[in-house]
């Protein structure tokens, strides 16, 4: 790639896993890359791949990452020529962007009248109307009194959709299925949102039943060239939030994708676009797509976090367009041009617990390993040793994989989760590869509330297949002897004791020979020969059983033990004694289930409580956790403050149960 003519001299002002996407790229292009870093942030992985780097401030964001005025500063002291802002913080603030081109910098995304334009959900719906872009009915007024939106969401007809008109990834979003919910849903939404944007205004929107996610990624530049990059499915979601998204969109009728796309690329002209940017539709799923069966959500004026698979199919790279486009470049390319390649599917792996509503699971990562493939691409932010901040988002990296069609880059998706490994932190990872070998995500045949319906199947938590056990028992054997050396012990009993998300398991295997083994666990014995031992850093096991043969890998270190059959993956713990809880929440002790920040206080001490009655509100990477009351009881003593911050398992506030006292 040859330099743009009017950029050196790039500043990231973002983190994370974006950073080093931009980075990756600029530095291919030649151009000296600047990193800014906060506090929690000294040692992160894009600070290390950068060319130089600079410290601008403390660990919060309001601090750092959203300091306009440490920016501009930044990109002074390091004569940097252009900005990007990358997704997220301050990529789609129109300030922002005024300010680096006032101050003399190139801003490497859209006109702050673009980003203006499109900012606020309710003023674009109404600009996108006039362009003749199909909208969602609803309700997008200036008047937001509480009374006024129930009586609009009513004449709407439930269920219906509160949005936040600022922002985006679900923040300040609520779905609302009866007029006796939507008072407190509405105070839900606007207090995230305050906290998320800064801004309160929502908007109502009728709830399509059945709603796939579909996108247009556009490419423009400032000489009048408009083109499109084809679209996107980003259905599967979970808290309005995506995690798997592929392109292109299954299912998808040529008529559709011609009248969707034409309506994109309408969208970016009525705002006279430059850069890349993305047209967010919402499409009737309860059958077949029809040209008339989607309509127009919002327009993010910015990289995508799945740009990677439109990447994928299309050959192109979007950062790198980004760049020229901003140096005043005009596109080298026509419509027909940009030709679709296969098929692409990208999940998003997080420091979460998708088990506890996908609470936010910061931490050290013990250890990180990506299988490498030529059909997968793995985009992080974080190696081996570092940490995933509670202050940020909680993605730990991105995979994408690709396939001549979409069953094949489902497989290598699947495959791919299957075999990272990730040590140290509760993750989505199981989550994930459940999700690629769902029948219906197979078929498909997802809306946006394909998690929540399954969910239970999603997230179970039940033994891992007999061969994960044996293998996983087989590591402790292998830590202090080496395969061929088993001879000489004879036969042998082996006891494991180990602790899983399913809890302790207790497992004996029975050693006969180098090559044979049986496990015996929950009363029942299972026989395998050991086919082929592998030893590397990770331990392959080839075993022979009862399902025939299955390959098994394993990794030690201290304490854990990492396992995958190549489909799921599991981490356990050697379990030395049976932990005592002494302190658990049925005995009056409510806990905090995540790292966060207390933000509300809704009880006091003495107050006498219904079950499911909001106590505490907890805020972490601007997202809300309400601590509900278990039971009808008393509050003995709340034991935080508001603005406290709280770790995992601390004592929130002890609770007395109703009885026959307090009857």
């Amino acid at each position: 790639m040859s330099k743009t003519v009017n950029i050196r001299r790039l500043l990231i002002a973002n983190r994370g896993e974006i950073a080093c996407r931009i980075i990756d790229t600029a530095q291919k292009m030649g151009l000296h890359t600047i990193a800014v870093y906060s506090e929690a942030d000294r040692r992160a992985r894009h600070v290390r791949l950068a060319d130089e780097a600079i410290f601008i401030g403390a660990a919060d964001a309001a601090s750092s990452y959203l300091n306009q005025d440490t920016l501009l500063r930044a990109m002074r002291d390091s004569r940097a020529d252009a900005l990007h802002p990358g997704y997220g913080f301050l990529s789609e603030n129109p300030v922002f962007a005024d300010a680096v081109r006032n101050a003399g910098f190139i801003f490497v995304g859209p006109p702050a009248k673009a980003i203006r334009a499109m900012g606020l959900k309710d003023q674009a719906k109404r600009l996108m109307a006039d362009a003749g872009v199909p909208v969602v009915p609803g309700y997008d007024g200036a008047d937001q009194d509480p009374n006024t939106l129930a009586e609009n969401a009513k004449e709407i007809g439930y269920p219906v959709l509160i949005k936040a008109r600022a922002g985006g990834g679900g923040k300040g979003m609520r779905k609302v299925d009866s007029p006796d919910a939507f008072a407190a849903l509405l105070d839900s939404a606007v207090r995230e949102a305050v906290s998320a944007f800064g801004d309160g205004h929502v908007i109502i929107e009728k709830y399509i039943s059945s709603p796939r996610h579909i996108e247009v990624q556009l490419l423009s530049d400032r000489h009048g060239t408009h083109l499109h990059l084809f679209e996107r499915d980003c259905s599967v979601q979970r808290r309005h939030q995506k995690v798997i998204e592929e392109a292109p969109a299954p299912h998808m009728p040529d008529e559709v994708r011609t009248a969707m796309t034409r309506a994109a690329v309408t969208a970016a002209k009525a705002i006279d676009y430059e850069g890349a940017g993305t047209v967010e539709f919402i499409a009737d799923g309860s059958g077949t797509l029809t040209p008339d069966g989607f309509w127009f959500m919002e327009m993010n004026t910015r990289l995508q976090v799945e740009h990677a698979v439109t990447e994928r199919v299309t050959g192109l790279d979007l950062v790198a367009l980004q760049l020229r486009v901003a140096a005043g470049e005009p596109l080298l390319l026509k419509q027909s041009d940009i030709q679709l390649n296969g098929h692409a599917v990208e999940a998003r792996i997080y420091a979460e617990d998708p088990a506890n509503d996908f609470l936010p699971s910061p931490g050290q990562i013990d250890e990180l390993m990506f299988p490498e493939s030529e059909g997968l691409r793995t985009d992080t932010g974080v190696d081996s040793g570092d940490e995933v901040s509670g202050y940020y988002d909680p993605m730990v990296a991105k995979m994408v994989a690709t396939g001549t069609d979409r069953q094949e880059a489902l497989q290598q998706l699947a495959g791919g989760l299957g075999r990272t490994c990730l040590i140290g932190m509760t993750s989505n990872l199981s989550f994930l590869s459940r999700l690629c070998q769902h029948d219906a995500i197979k078929d498909g045949q997802m809306t946006t509330s394909f998690v929540d319906q399954n969910l239970e199947y999603l997230t179970d938590q039940s033994l891992p297949p007999d061969a994960v056990l044996a293998a996983t028992g087989m590591s402790q054997l292998q830590a202090d002897t080496a395969l061929p050396g088993w001879r000489h012990w004879g036969a042998g009993n082996l006891p494991v004791l180990l602790e899983a998300k399913a809890g302790l398991i207790r497992l004996d295997l029975q050693i006969q020979s180098a090559d044979d083994i049986t496990l015996k666990i929950e009363g029942r014995s299972v026989s395998y020969a050991v086919l082929r031992c592998t030893v590397h850093k990770l331990t392959s096991w080839q075993l022979d059983g009862p399902n025939g043969q299955v390959t098994v890998y394993t990794f030690t270190k201290g304490q854990t033990i990492w396992a995958s059959d190549g489909a799921d993956t599991w981490v356990f713990h050697l379990a030395h004694r049976i932990k005592q809880d002494t302190e658990e929440q049925s005995d009056g002790i409510i806990r905090a289930q995540m790292s966060a920040t207390v933000s509300q206080i809704n009880a006091q001490d003495g107050d006498k409580v219904t079950a499911g009655d909001r106590l505490i509100v907890l805020e972490a990477m601007k997202m809300e956790q309400p601590v509900l009351a278990p039971a009808d009881g008393q509050i003995e003593k709340i034991a935080v403050n508001k603005g406290e911050s709280v770790s995992t398992g601390q004592i929130l506030c002890r609770f007395v149960q109703q009885n026959e006292d307090l009857a």
